[in-house]
């Protein structure tokens, strides 16, 4: 199955670090950043899963959480949990699901076509509530991830889904936006932007961010 950005999030169940659960009776009414790592035991997911546990408060606050994915065993997470913790001084504190039978890393497109089934690559899927994969982003095995632009994307689209504006290269939570070109009405523009907008082109219109 191939996925892309709109595709339906579809339901799965698994047996996890946090024990079984059903993954849309567990994801509810938040946004899911759902991310697959390619081996327990490994450097670079090490720091991963700590680093994602790390942002536990930032997650909340966007009525977001996360969940993980490998091809290895719960049994192989639970022994594993034990050495992030070691080396990275936080342990995961988000469900890790064990996936040995590669069942939900297929489903979810996470094993790449010319690569042995023995693990996934580095993908990471946003799915609002909804169950819609609203961004996806992949990195090869040998590159860690940016957490900060994670955050910086889940901001953008809830942005995006609350306003009528889309995110400018290089945007941070606080900067100007644009103002999305299908919205041409001055009234509904002057009471969705009250701070006032630029104009650098009818098509480039720049505004504080409304939630600011």
């Amino acid at each position: 199955m191939a996925f892309y950005i709109g595709s339906p999030a579809p339901d799965f169940s698994a047996e996890t670090t946090f024990g079984p659960l059903q993954f849309h009776a567990w994801a509810g009414s938040q946004w899911v950043i759902f991310f697959s790592h390619p081996k327990d035991f490994t450097p670079v997911c090490t720091t991963e899963l700590a680093a994602v546990a790390r942002l536990a408060d930032a997650l909340q606050q966007r009525n977001a959480k996360a969940i993980a994915i490998s091809v290895d065993s719960v049994a192989d997470h639970h022994r594993w949990i034990a050495d992030i913790e070691g080396t990275q001084g936080i342990a995961p504190n988000f469900p890790i699901i064990g996936d040995p039978n590669r069942t939900i890393s297929r489903l979810y497109d996470l094993i790449p076509p010319d690569a042995p089934d023995s693990f996934t690559v580095r993908s990471v899927l946003f799915i609002d509530p909804a169950r819609k994969v609203r961004a996806i982003i992949t990195y090869p095995a040998s590159t860690g991830r940016n957490f900060d632009e994670l955050l910086r994307v889940l901001d953008s689209l809830q942005l995006t889904d609350n306003h009528k504006v889309a995110t400018p290269a290089n945007w941070k939570d606080g900067e100007e936006v644009v103002i999305v070109p299908s919205l041409t009405d001055p009234e509904e523009i002057a009471r969705r932007f009250p701070k006032g907008h630029t104009v650098l082109r009818p098509w480039l219109r720049l505004t504080p961010q409304p939630n600011r």
